[in-house]
């Protein structure tokens, strides 16, 4: 079993209590979070040789962090040191008709201002069988973008199975620079995730069915595999959520969870996860994207960035009746 390697940003996030609002918070619930270090956590847990790869600054905050990625069993060895300061994000929850709020404080971190020689992806790559990324790392701009780039180039060179999760953010980037940087980023890897919005807003792409998404996603890009999420939001608290794996021109669609969030933050990387771990476990398409989807699911209702589930709890909710009864 080869290593699985995810590359990108981790920060302090900072929630204010139960469903208070920001700007009445007297206190804060501290977590550390980011997309690819929550993907990397969930395939720890479940027995994949999971490395993170990051910068992180030498003080307190990040000796926390660094700490904070080993007790969730991830490989930090590669992980670089600098001088500067950790990115912090602060969250509110929603309720009803109002939604969840998210305020960034990322500007000037060490891993934004990483420079181009910071990373050495040959030594990384060398025993992989995976490269996990997302839209966030280059959209953080710096050198990023070019970063990010001879990461992938790495990768392939390696024979290294490559992962992106689109995860556009309009707060960190305009429709323009991410179609152009992104469209270098993906072209050729194994799998694209997205989900239908972005693949519109971005693209231009939309169909009411996934699989013809999906298939001009494929098409257009030359990608291995096209995995498209939906969601529904029915209000600040519940969500209808549903997936599907596209791949040698079949579609293979999850079942819908009607879910009561308790934390919406990570449901995706948990999903990116899912599917990375049935992809190299030896799962059908369709048992991959119903772990995939359950994954997704379950860390909706679990606190904090990173999922803490087993492969037993996600398998017991795929195949349950998705009523949560209690298990006795």
């Amino acid at each position: 079993m080869g290593k699985i390697v995810t590359f990108g940003e981790i920060m302090m996030r900072l929630q204010a209590p139960s469903y208070q609002r920001i700007m009445q918070a007297s206190s804060f619930t501290a977590y550390f979070g980011g997309s690819e270090a929550n993907t990397a956590a969930a395939l720890a847990q479940w027995g994949k040789d999971s490395v993170y790869v990051t910068k992180l600054p030498k003080n307190p905050l990040g000796e926390s962090c660094l700490r904070n990625l080993k007790y969730w069993g991830i490989d930090t060895s590669k992980i670089v040191r600098g001088n500067g300061r950790l990115g912090v994000y602060y969250t509110e929850k929603g309720a009803s008709q109002r939604p969840p709020q998210i305020v960034y404080d990322r500007k000037y971190s060490d891993f934004s201002l990483s420079g181009l020689d910071d990373y050495d992806f040959e030594d990384i790559f060398k025993g992989a069988e995976w490269f996990h990324f997302s839209g966030i790392t280059p959209a953080l701009g710096g050198n990023l973008p070019e970063i990010t780039k001879r990461a992938v180039e790495a990768a392939k060179k390696a024979g290294v199975r490559i992962s992106c999760d689109f995860n556009y953010r309009s707060k960190l980037w305009s429709v323009e620079e991410a179609c152009k940087v992104m469209t270098d980023l993906i072209t050729g890897i194994d799998v694209l995730i997205i989900n239908e919005n972005q693949a519109k807003e971005i693209f231009g792409i939309e169909s009411d069915e996934l699989d013809e998404i999906a298939s001009v996603l494929a098409n257009k890009f030359n990608v291995g595999s096209v995995a498209i999420t939906k969601r529904r939001t029915i209000s600040g608290e519940v969500n209808e959520f549903s997936a599907m794996l596209f791949k040698d021109g079949k579609g293979y669609y999850s079942r819908t969870y009607s879910i009561f969030m308790i934390d919406k933050i990570g449901g995706g990387d948990a999903f990116s996860a899912g599917l990375i771990y049935g992809l190299t476990s030896g799962k059908s398409f369709q048992e991959t994207i119903d772990f995939a989807a359950a994954s997704a699911c379950c860390k909706h209702t679990i606190e904090g960035d990173m999922l803490a589930a087993s492969v037993e709890d996600i398998e017991w909710i795929a195949r349950s009746d998705g009523r949560g009864r209690m298990v006795r």
